[in-house]
């Protein structure tokens, strides 16, 4: 059970439109996006967001091996999944259907290289028409990083998000030998072992977040978007996060007619 308490936000989120007495909505919608929501159904109710700051354990890797990084591959993702599942809950006290524009940005602070910041956001929506129906299959908010004129796509076609995706993989490369590196000095060809390591990194990240996606029974994955990013642990251990939403067919099709891309003259 998560020992961390929503309360803080309930003052705010009693004066958004998602909750009895709120009167206005707040949102990180940008005019367009806002737009081509409501012409699908969906009443932004709410800018939602979960915290979490996570002390990475101590990991230790050998010089001249490759291999996962578990501790800090696990230290990764129970943070993330942390500030998801209260933004989910920010979510789900205004009643919404799902939460669009999901984003997930980290911080470090002065308090040490092994303190970390994981912030979730996005807006809490509602159908105007039939609230619920775009809920999970186990009834709670979906969640989404896709884009609000992408989100418009998708409901045009008959989809709706089931959930934001993740996963992720901390992989340390060995290094090379003082005789290897003499070996390739003025030559080119293909540095094998770096390859191989890093294909196995990334694999490692995309199959966890199909993993995901299937056990929320989605159809697929669209979006997806590979992130590397090496941190503070040094030149060798490198993050492979694997980010996509999850979406599923509906009965519903808004409309068949097609998209034309307009450009403002300036």
């Amino acid at each position: 059970m998560d020992q961390i308490s929503i309360q803080p936000a309930k003052t705010r989120l009693s004066h958004t439109l998602g909750s009895p007495t709120g009167k206005t909505f707040t949102s990180d919608l940008s005019v367009s996006e806002f737009a081509l929501l409501d012409d699908v159904g969906y009443q932004p109710l709410g800018f939602v967001m979960g915290t979490s700051i996570y002390h990475v354990g101590i990991q230790i890797a050998r010089w001249g091996s490759s291999q996962e990084l578990t501790v800090l591959t696990q230290a990764m993702y129970s943070a993330r999944e942390l500030a998801l599942s209260r933004m989910e809950a920010e979510a789900a006290e205004l009643e919404a259907d799902g939460i669009c524009g999901v984003h997930i940005e980290m911080n470090m602070y002065a308090w040490g290289q092994d303190v970390l910041e994981f912030i979730a956001a996005g807006t809490a929506v509602r159908s105007k028409v039939n609230p619920g129906e775009s809920k999970r299959p186990d009834g709670k908010p979906f969640t989404s990083d896709l884009s609000g004129q992408d989100m418009f796509m998708l409901a045009q076609r008959g989809y709706v998000p089931v959930a934001f995706c993740l996963g992720t993989c901390v992989y340390h490369v060995a290094h090379q030998s003082m005789m290897s590196a003499l070996k390739q000095t003025g030559t080119n060809v293909e540095m094998a072992q770096y390859t191989q390591d890093i294909y196995t990194a990334r694999e490692l990240a995309l199959s966890r977040m199909q993993a995901e996606a299937e056990r929320s029974a989605a159809l697929g994955i669209v979006g997806t978007n590979l992130v590397v990013s090496n941190h503070v642990w040094g030149e060798h251990a490198t993050e492979f996060l694997a980010m996509g939403t999850a979406i599923r067919p509906t009965e519903k099709r808004h409309s068949s007619e097609s998209i034309s891309l307009t450009l403002p003259v300036v």
